[in-house]
């Protein structure tokens, strides 16, 4: 077999590999013997047919099916023998084939980049250090306690902190518009969850009130035939529900599996758990911070058919997410678009934390796999028994190795960069990152 590469690109490999006749011959003599055993012909015997008769009527149909067997495994001789590691699959071009001697074929491959890994001394970030203060915990407690309210139907006017049930259209100079509709919607007054002005034009509405309201769309808002447009409202009131919220007692207090009763384990639960919290979000941020920064002194081009993964494996995280539970969803029904960019910085990461890896011979410490799953446990009923999955299950453990691999990766970075340590409240501390304040209130108003 003949192999030659051609570098159409860094990261792009055209092979062409050509299979001698007598390798092709053998394997259509074999094919067509075994297809003479089974194959049945009018006025000859089962299994006695010549093999003359079977290559005449059928040699050529069999030779395409070898050659498609033959280009499937030269096509992984040639890649070992040209010491090539592909990225992905190949784009095959067969030659155009005589019937007989030998056959050509092109195969055309992305492979991993070469990096050269810059120097990590180049690269300055900040690293944040929070507390826990007894306001925080009052804070998250208050927030529990809200997740856990209770709405009971009044018969009053609507007032802040209601939660109203209502059906609403929006109008623009006297015509419906796209969004601008909802039936059975459940809004809580002073959520600030609608575009301005829409929640202060409810309050004081009882059920069964219509009511047309006046609002202006934000200049900025993110549909923008609305942006800046003043809108009519019609606004039906259904019902108006006051929140009821549980009491701190040893029944809410049972709800969170403190590891000593009393509203005192209660508490330390919570700081704990607020405390495990904002370590992981900390450490997450500096570990994102320093690949970052890193991946902006290195620059390396990527295989198409690795974003192509990535991207299929971010649109399957956002269904999941955001899908309502529907697993018939299709993932191609959302836009490359919308995750390109951090599909392409994550395979840039993820590539250059391989090589790291790899130029150091880092292997996964034995003792920060246990301390990591332990870690991991102290959030469940019955920690050893998480330990036990993880630590004896292939699949669990080998995703515990790669975080141990990533946390040495941040360690190698940390030694050589300049780090400046800054001090946060709690709330910046666990706040996530690239979050959009007014992105959340956007979302929501798009229904209004």
């Amino acid at each position: 077999m003949q192999v030659s590469v051609e570098a159409t690109t860094s990261i792009e490999r055209r092979l062409t590999v050509t299979v001698p006749s007598e390798q092709i011959d053998s394997a259509v003599d074999k094919k067509v013997n075994e297809t003479a055993k089974t194959i049945r012909i009018d006025g000859f015997r089962p299994g006695k047919v010549p093999t003359k008769v079977v290559k005449k009527r059928y040699g050529a149909s069999i030779r395409q099916d070898v050659l498609g067997d033959v280009i499937q495994s030269s096509y992984f001789e040639a890649l070992q023998q040209e010491n090539i590691k592909p990225a992905g699959m190949p784009n095959i071009e067969p030659k155009e084939d005589a019937g007989e001697g030998e056959f050509s074929y092109t195969a055309v491959v992305e492979i991993y980049p070469e990096i050269t890994l810059s120097d990590a001394s180049g690269i300055s970030v900040e690293r944040m250090a929070s507390s826990i203060e007894d306001a925080d915990v009052e804070t998250m407690i208050d927030v529990l306690l809200s997740q856990q309210t209770q709405w009971t139907e009044v018969q009053r006017a609507a007032a802040d902190t209601d939660q109203v049930n209502i059906d609403f259209e929006g109008y623009l100079d006297g015509e419906a518009f796209d969004g601008g509709a909802a039936q059975g919607h459940d809004l809580v007054l002073g959520s600030n969850s609608m575009i301005p002005g829409f929640e202060a034009g409810i309050l004081g509405m009882e059920a069964g009130i219509d009511k047309d309201i006046k609002v202006t769309f934000p200049e900025d808002y993110n549909a923008e035939q609305l942006a800046g447009k003043e809108a009519t409202f019609t606004i039906k009131m259904n019902t108006v529900s006051e929140a009821t919220k549980p009491e701190l007692n040893e029944e809410f207090f049972a709800r969170f599996n403190p590891k000593e009763e009393g509203e005192a384990g209660f508490r330390a639960e919570i700081r704990s758990n607020m405390t495990r919290e904002m370590n992981q979000a900390l450490k997450s941020k500096l570990k994102n911070s320093l690949l970052n920064a890193y991946l902006e002194i290195n620059s390396f081009d990527i295989p198409k058919a690795l974003v192509t993964e990535e991207l299929g494996r971010l649109k399957k995280q956002a269904l999941q997410q955001f899908g309502g539970g529907n697993e018939s969803l299709d993932p191609s029904i959302l836009p490359d678009e919308m995750f390109q960019d951090q599909a392409d910085k994550r395979v840039k990461i993820g590539l250059l934390a391989a090589e790291i890896i790899q130029q150091n011979e880092f292997k996964a410490d034995e003792d920060k796999v246990k301390a990591l799953v332990a870690e991991m446990a102290q959030g469940y009923q019955d920690p050893q028994e998480f330990i036990d999955y993880y630590m004896n299950n292939a699949e669990q453990r080998s995703q515990l190795d790669g975080v141990v691999l990533e946390d040495q990766v941040v360690e190698h970075l940390l030694a050589a960069a300049t780090i400046t340590e800054v001090v946060v409240d709690y709330k910046t501390a666990v706040e996530p990152e690239g979050k959009d304040v007014a992105g959340d209130e956007e979302a929501s108003s798009e229904e209004a």
